[in-house]
């Protein structure tokens, strides 16, 4: 997701889960290739703010069977634009950039979740800020900066 609603020849459209264990839960299939392949990814809007999360699976695994460092990577980036979605106003904007820790893991079968803040938004740059959990542990922090970006014709 890069926080417009097309890229490239890829449309995205919200999807709104209505059963099951994503039930009340949102998604954007078929905005970003790479998302759809690594996800699905889900948030929600609830009292606390935005939230997103996944189920880990077995794609989702390094060569040690715990999450997958790219994953978790992919993961903070979706989080980046659903976090800011705000402040971005539908605008075009792309990662400029991103810096994390990772301090944890996750494995088969484990709910990972992450809430964030916006920390300032300028007028053509947002800054955003994560955390990345699972069982209520820590899994990765991270910052980056969101470049608004005028739409290609």
């Amino acid at each position: 997701m890069d926080g417009g609603e097309t890229q490239n020849s890829y449309t995205s459209k919200l999807f709104q889960v209505t059963e099951g264990e994503w039930a009340g839960w949102s998604y954007y299939p078929g905005g970003d290739p790479y998302e759809d392949l690594a996800g699905p990814f889900y948030y929600r809007i609830d009292e606390r703010g935005p939230v997103c999360a996944f189920r880990a699976e077995h794609k989702h695994m390094n060569g040690g069977m715990f999450l997958h460092g790219g994953c978790v990577m992919t993961f903070a980036d979706f989080c980046l634009f659903v976090i800011a979605r705000d402040v971005l106003h539908d605008d075009h904007s792309v990662t400029a950039t991103f810096n994390g820790e990772f301090v944890g893991t996750a494995h088969i079968g484990d709910l990972v979740e992450c809430r964030g803040e916006v920390v300032k938004a300028g007028r053509s740059m947002v800054f955003v800020r994560g955390l990345i959990t699972s069982k209520d542990e820590p899994v990765m922090s991270f910052s980056a900066v969101l470049k608004k970006r005028k739409r290609q014709t």
